[in-house]
């Protein structure tokens, strides 16, 4: 028998106890986000308020991997949306992700989550090194972008398999997981990543344009079983598109000094089964 007040116990492993120190530094309150996890490698993250395109201000967060070699962003939007953005340089990959909240009381889940898949071109936004050393002086301030890019519009045509996304890039499998049936991106798009080596069984193509074409958008379908052309838009309110350069006397070259940021809109357009999978889209 054991000894009374016990409660036959045994103590624990020093091995269990080195296992068990990561979760009991959560629980205790462990100091965490900025200024944590600081060492070689670890991704640095930026918050900053700034203005949408509607004069609302909201926050931020930019994060940078330059072991990765990535770039994330995310903010919400005052309806509740969470938009999020990442740049994957090595796969030639960005990602845009929406998870869209639903509307309660007229039946909606409660939220959608859509992906966008298309490929990145470099030019579009600062190296993720240059990123990871981004700081700000005065973190109350709200940015405004200096520079408005124009609308984007793209026609959404094929889709990704999610279970074989890892192979298009390592991060859409974090990314888009409440996406899974709902992952876009354009044959244009695919045509370079399959140039690049990845394979074709990552995608599935959508009806032809030209079979699109034919249905109506889904803002003019009652219905909420019937097929239709979706559309979404999102916005990128602020973001460092460009590194600047300055001259001094006494630097023979010019040298980084800076950055420039911008605000770019884009719009999606693409095939949905049923009116219900796209019911925020009402015409103007």
């Amino acid at each position: 028998m054991r000894p009374p007040g016990r409660g036959g116990v045994p103590p624990a492993s020093p091995a269990l106890l080195l296992l068990l120190l990561p979760v009991l530094m959560q629980l205790l309150g462990a100091p965490r986000g900025e200024g944590a996890g600081t060492g070689a490698g670890a991704p640095s993250e930026l918050r900053v308020r700034v203005r949408l395109p509607d004069g609302q201000v909201t926050e931020e967060s930019l994060q940078a991997d330059s072991d990765a070699d990535s770039i994330s962003l995310e903010l919400r939007k005052p309806d509740g949306t969470l938009i999020s953005f990442t740049a994957d340089f090595k796969k030639d990959v960005k990602i845009f992700r929406a998870l869209i909240l639903g509307e309660l009381e007229k039946g909606q889940s409660q939220f959608q989550a859509l992906c966008f898949a298309t490929r990145l071109h470099h030019n579009e936004i600062i190296p993720s090194e240059a990123m990871a050393k981004l700081r700000q002086k005065n973190p109350r301030a709200v940015r405004q972008a200096e520079e408005v890019r124009g609308l984007e519009q793209m026609h959404m045509d094929v889709t990704v398999n999610f279970s074989q996304g890892g192979l298009l890039s390592p991060h859409l499998r974090n990314v888009c997981a409440e996406a899974a049936d709902a992952i876009y991106t354009r044959q244009e798009d695919v045509r370079f990543w399959l140039e690049q080596g990845v394979d074709s069984f990552v995608f599935k193509a959508l009806p032809k344009a030209s079979e699109q074409m034919l249905l109506p958008r889904c803002g003019q379908v009652g219905d909420r079983g019937k097929p239709c052309v979706c559309r979404y838009g999102l916005s990128l309110a602020w973001y460092p598109c460009m590194l600047k350069y300055c001259h001094g006397r006494d630097r023979p070259t010019p040298y980084k000094c800076g950055i420039r940021s911008c605000q770019k809109s884009y719009s999606f357009n693409f095939y949905v089964p049923q009116r219900q999978l796209c019911l925020w889209d009402e015409d103007p």
